[in-house]
């Protein structure tokens, strides 16, 4: 029997994607907490907790694009042509972001606070419309001959908003958690302080999404609910709720690497449950990975290339996080 190369491409695409939500969520939840954070010392510790390896963190997001052209060019084409403006500004909130992130250690005192401001708008920007996006694409394209037949601006539905704030909300328990591993005293405080009100109001995004998805979509509905489905989907949303409730046990006493090890787990769901939805689809509501799939000889080509550079990526990733392991001090960098 033959290698599936569509299943292999999109668990391929799909752990991808969740690498940059985990490597680049944290990256970006810094920013997104900047306003919550005033002092100057605090937010410079909180930008050099991730000054290493920052730009690292998309290397994912290159990946998944790369992989989705590679492998499933028709999906590709659709996407880009119905989420093109949603996308395009989230590259110009990375690249807004990642210019601030430079200038703002660079900046004399006068200007520092409008780099900040950029810093954090930036990240606002970015990570609002990756969920407007997420939510466009769970709420499906019009395809015609194989074609997006939607408007412009079909991508804005009251839902995919709600997932923009959501995964707002998503990203600052990331960043709140990673904050708690890499730093100490007044800062590290403050971190649990805001992280326990962030995981409860995750979880209402949680539910609410969980509700409007099946609601908005009958087959996603027919999936979740028919039985024996039911049944063996119900792990799914049990591990939710235990996931909360852990990470908000997890943050009493001297915290370290359990909250961010458990908010990680909670994104996981929450990302196995839209694969639950969406499978074997690519495109919602009704291409399937099969049929939005590249000639074999194009993924079997394809697929050699991604299994020798992945291990790469991961071992480099792996060993920059090994050596800026620690915490970070004021004025010291790692300790």
């Amino acid at each position: 029997m033959g290698i599936d190369l569509p299943v292999v491409w999109a668990v391929i695409i799909a752990f991808g994607l969740m690498m940059y939500v985990v490597m680049d969520g944290f990256d970006l939840g810094i920013g997104i907490l900047f306003p919550f954070v005033r002092n100057r010392e605090d937010r410079d510790v909180m930008v050099n907790t991730v000054a290493p390896v920052w730009d690292g963190n998309e290397t994912w997001l290159v990946l998944g694009g790369a992989a989705l052209m590679a492998a499933f060019p028709l999906a590709y084409s659709i996407i880009l042509s119905a989420l093109y403006l949603p996308l395009v500004l989230m590259l110009l909130g990375l690249i807004w972001r990642g210019v601030a992130f430079e200038f703002r250690f660079k900046a004399d005192p006068h200007h520092r606070a409008f780099w900040d401001q950029a810093f954090a708008w930036g990240s606002y920007i970015a990570t609002f419309f990756q969920g407007v996006s997420l939510g466009a694409f769970l709420n499906g394209f019009a395809v015609e001959n194989n074609a997006y037949a939607g408007g412009t601006l079909d991508w804005i539905t009251p839902f995919s908003l709600f997932t923009g704030v959501g995964l707002l909300v998503a990203y600052s328990l990331l960043g709140s958690t990673w904050l708690i591993i890499k730093t100490e005293g007044a800062l590290q405080a403050r971190m649990v302080t805001l992280a326990r009100p962030i995981t409860l109001l995750l979880l209402v995004v949680i539910g609410i999404v969980s509700l409007w998805t099946p609601f908005a979509h009958p087959a996603i509905a027919e999936r979740w609910f028919s039985f024996p489905n039911i049944v063996l989907f119900s792990p799914v949303p049990v591990l939710v709720l235990i996931s909360t409730w852990l990470i908000l046990r997890s943050l009493q006493g001297e915290p370290h690497a359990g909250p961010f090890l458990l908010a990680l787990f909670l994104l996981f769901l929450g990302y196995s449950g839209l694969g639950i939805s969406l499978w074997p689809n690519i495109i919602p509501p009704d291409i399937s990975i099969r049929a939005a799939a590249a000639p074999p000889q194009s993924m079997g080509f394809t697929l050699v290339g991604a299994l020798f550079i992945i291990p790469i990526i991961l071992a480099y990733t792996a060993w920059s996080y090994y050596v800026f392991r620690g915490k970070v001090k004021v004025g010291e960098g790692y300790h």
